[in-house]
């Protein structure tokens, strides 16, 4: 059952997320509080993963979810599932370029989606910030003292000073100085 779910809820991702990888956290944290396969602290974690390996987002979080909810079968369905609706149409717009490209309809639907792109992926990071910085549990338990995560909002200030200071500096650097924060402060 598990495997029927994971496809509907992909296929359904792949076939709305419209804006790339990012788009597809609020759909992450649906099936979060949907089926509890994983936590809103856990998607943080999976974008993290995915973020810091080859491949575009949306693929590298669906393999992901898939895998830790239903092993090497539920990454391979996962992915495709998420994959599949773009395919299908990217082949039926090949197939009427011209016709689509001049269509009036299409060209407003295409002005249409763009603000809607915009503001999926402003949701996604402005959640992922959240959840990167603040303790939403102890906020729940009305721990006001755990609130905040100090180490991660240290962490994020240093590498954003870091970050304008040295504009030209590789992204990689940042990502693994992240990295290495993030071991230290867990040691």
């Amino acid at each position: 059952m598990t495997i029927l779910k994971l496809i509907w809820e992909f296929f359904k991702t792949g076939l709305f997320s419209i804006g790339g990888g990012l788009a597809t956290l609020p759909f992450l944290y649906q099936m979060s509080d949907r089926y509890g396969w994983f936590t809103h602290s856990e998607v943080a974690n999976m974008l993290a993963v995915s973020e810091s390996t080859p491949g575009p987002i949306g693929v590298n979080m669906a393999t992901y979810t898939g895998v830790t909810t239903a092993g090497i079968l539920g990454g391979l369905i996962a992915t495709l599932s998420l994959v599949t609706p773009s395919v299908i149409v990217i082949l039926i717009i090949a197939s009427a370029l011209q016709h689509f490209r001049e269509n009036r309809f299409v060209q407003a639907a295409l002005s249409a989606l763009r603000p809607v792109s915009v503001g999926l992926v402003a949701a996604a990071v402005l959640s992922v910030f959240a959840a990167s910085l603040f303790d939403f549990q102890a906020l729940a338990e009305r721990n006001w003292a755990g609130i905040t995560s100090w180490g991660a909002m240290l962490t994020f200030a240093v590498l954003l000073a870091v970050y304008l200071k040295w504009r030209k500096l590789h992204p990689i650097f940042l990502v693994l100085m992240g990295a290495a924060a993030g071991i230290l402060l867990k040691l």
